[in-house]
């Protein structure tokens, strides 16, 4: 099966310093794949690159079988991005939010795709309030939702649940599994929450310091660790940066 994803050598340096150092991973259709690591580790310069906000130093991005940089405004047409810190515009309601982004991804039925994306993530009773009303888990729910309005084949999920209580979170994580098994997608997800992570990944590549030190599903990763807890192996790979992928 070809893969959605493909990322090979990446490579990021800021003067003498390597944010992402020569990683190498994939994604194929209807796998989530969560990218984890402590603080500093790469993730956010990783999905950075991944929707070209940042330019690699070296390296390749194939997504959907075709060269990121040489097919960029075709290949971000198919991808959408969410994160605590890239949320709607405060001074718009939710519905008109939604119906703005359809329309800047080419939908044409942007006012039932908006309704549709209210309803789906609970989102019906808020939808004529001010965004910078809402509360910051419901303004994340909302910018979880804006990320499906072109029915995305790839979809970058960073933190996708921060704000959220435990029984919201669990409401959401269930809605993007459903919606990404319907478009047959794949999505990279970062979290620090490690039951969530077990919950919705076929697999786990772990960052240190720049560096895919685990590449791996999360049950063959407690047995190389002999871990029952991911969050054992999270603090194992933090603490031994110079361990390689195998």
């Amino acid at each position: 099966m070809a893969a959605l994803l493909r990322v090979s050598n990446l490579t990021k340096r800021y003067n003498s310093f390597t944010a992402v150092n020569g990683i190498s991973f994939e994604i194929k259709p209807g796998e989530i794949v969560s990218l984890l690591g402590p603080n500093g580790a790469g993730k956010t310069t990783t999905i950075q690159m991944l929707l070209t906000l940042v330019s690699p130093t070296s390296g390749e991005i194939e997504i959907f079988g075709k060269n990121l940089q040489q097919h960029r405004e075709e290949v971000l047409s198919m991808m959408n991005f969410s994160a605590p810190y890239s949320l709607l515009p405060y001074n718009l309601t939710p519905r008109e939010g939604l119906m703005v982004f359809s329309m800047l991804y080419g939908v044409r039925n942007y006012r039932e795709k908006a309704r549709s994306l209210l309803e789906e993530f609970n989102l019906g009773e808020l939808a004529d309030r001010k965004i910078g009303k809402l509360s910051s888990g419901e303004q994340m729910r909302l910018g979880v939702a804006k990320s499906f309005v072109n029915d995305p084949k790839l979809l970058l999920l960073d933190e996708p649940t921060a704000s959220l209580d435990p029984p919201t979170a669990r409401q959401l994580r269930a809605k993007v599994l459903e919606l990404i098994r319907r478009t047959g997608g794949g999505v990279l997800w970062t979290s620090h929450n490690m039951r969530e992570v077990e919950t919705v990944s076929n697999r786990i590549v772990f960052l240190s310091r720049g560096r895919i030190m685990a590449d791996d599903t999360p049950q063959n990763l407690k047995k190389r660790f002999g871990q029952d807890d991911l969050e054992e192996i999270f603090i194992t790979i933090a603490r031994e940066p110079l361990r390689e992928a195998v």
